[in-house]
C-alpha cells in the first residue's frame, strides 16, 4: 500500500516496526511490512529515524507538488543495476532496435486505449456509433504507427504526431460519455482547466512515481530515455515507460466521474485553472490504490497491476542485457 500524508502539519516518525502518523487529532500506526511507498503531498514533518527506517526497508518517500507531480524522492543509495544495462540503453538508442522498443510502448498504450473505449461502449448502446467511429480511427492510426521504421532521431516527430492524433481521438471519445457537468475541451495540464483533467493529472503524477521506482529496482537508468530524450530535462525513460500504464489511471478517473463520485467541492480555483484539494486527493488516491491492487491477467497468470509495472521494467532490463 501507499502511505499518503496529505494533511498540512502532519508528523511521521518511527515506532518499533511501524510508522507512526500524527494528523490533526488522529494518531495511527502502520506496519512497515504493509507499506510500499510513502507519498507526502503537503507541508509535513518527518523524523530522520523514519527516513532511515524507510530506506532500510526499501520504502521510497516521494514528495508531490501542488499539481501531483513528483519533485523529489528519498531512496537508498545502492545501485540496483549493472553497468551493462545502462550501456545497452545508450547503444539501443541509435539503432532500429531502439525505435522498435519505444514504438512498442506507444502501440501498447494505443491498444489499451482501444480496449478501454470498447469497455465503455459495452454499457452505452445509445452511444455505440460514435464510439465505434473513434475506435476505427484509432485503429487506422495504430496501423500507421506499426509501419514507422528507421531510428528514433529520424522518426521521433512522426511517432509523436501519430500518438498525438490518437490521444485527441481517444479523449474526444472519453469526453463524449462524460456527464454534461464534467465535459472537457481536450487535455490541459499545469494548471488543469477542468475537473477531469485535474484528477487525471494528479493520477498521472502518482503513476509517475511508481514507474520511476520500478525503473530503479529493475536496474534501468531513468534518465536515459528514447522518445522523450529531447523533450524533457528530467527522467526521460519514465516518460517513455509510463505510456503503457496510463489507461489504468484513465479508467479509474473515468469511473469516478461516470459513477457520480466526484463533487465540485473537491476542486479549488487557482490562477489560470483549478487544483485538487485534500478531499479530492483522498478520494482519488483511494480509488487508485484499489485499481493498482486489482488482479488482472498478465502473461498467462493473475497479477496485481502495481506488480505488472515492476514486471514490465524487469522484462525491459532483461531484454537489454540479452541484446534485444
Amino acid at each position: 500500500m501507499q502511505l499518503v500524508i496529505n494533511t498540512r502539519g502532519s508528523y511521521l516518525r518511527k515506532k518499533g516496526n511501524c510508522f507512526l502518523v500524527r494528523s490533526d487529532d488522529k494518531v495511527f500506526e502502520v506496519s512497515a511490512n504493509k507499506v510500499d511507498s510513502i507519498m507526502i503531498t503537503t507541508s509535513a514533518y518527518i523524523s530522520t529515524d523514519a527516513i532511515k527506517f524507510a530506506v532500510e526497508n526499501n520504502i521510497d518517500i516521494v514528495f508531490l507538488d501542488f499539481y501531483g507531480d513528483p519533485y523529489g524522492r528519498i531512496w537508498h543509495s545502492k545501485l540496483g543495476s549493472t553497468t551493462l544495462i545502462r550501456r545497452r540503453q545508450l547503444e539501443f538508442y541509435g539503432k532500429k532496435e531502439g525505435l522498435n522498443l519505444a514504438k512498442s510502448w506507444i502501440l501498447l498504450k494505443v491498444e489499451n486505449q482501444i480496449e478501454l473505449v470498447k469497455r465503455l461502449e459495452q454499457t452505452r448502446s445509445e452511444k455505440k456509433d460514435v464510439l465505434e467511429t473513434s475506435i476505427d480511427k484509432i485503429n487506422q492510426l495504430k496501423d500507421q504507427l506499426k509501419k514507422v521504421k528507421g531510428t528514433i532521431d529520424e522518426k521521433r516527430q512522426t511517432i509523436f504526431g501519430l500518438e498525438g492524433m490518437t490521444s485527441r481521438t481517444y479523449f474526444d471519445a472519453v469526453n463524449f460519455i462524460m456527464p454534461d457537468k464534467w465535459k472537457f475541451d481536450g487535455r490541459s495540464r499545469s494548471p488543469a482547466k477542468d475537473g477531469f483533467n485535474c484528477m487525471l493529472n494528479y493520477g498521472y503524477g502518482v503513476l509517475y512515481s511508481m514507474v520511476e521506482k520500478a525503473c530503479i529496482i529493475a536496474g534501468l537508468d531513468p534518465y536515459i530515455g528514447f522518445l522523450h530524450t529531447d523533450n524533457y530535462n528530467k527522467l526521460s525513460l519514465v516518460f517513455d515507460i509510463i505510456e503503457m500504464f496510463r489507461t489504468y489511471v484513465d479508467e479509474t478517473v473515468i469511473f469516478l466521474f461516470t459513477k457520480r463520485k466526484v463533487k465540485s467541492e473537491y476542486f479549488d480555483k487557482i490562477e489560470g485553472g483549478i487544483s485538487l484539494n485534500k478531499g479530492g486527493k483522498a478520494v482519488l488516491i483511494e480509488a487508485l490504490n484499489q485499481s493498482f491492487d486489482k488482479s488482472v491477467k498478465y502473461r498467462g497468470r493473475n497479477m496485481k497491476v502495481r506488480n505488472i509495472i515492476q514486471s514490465e521494467c524487469h522484462e525491459i532490463a532483461n531484454m537489454l542485457i540479452k541484446g534485444g
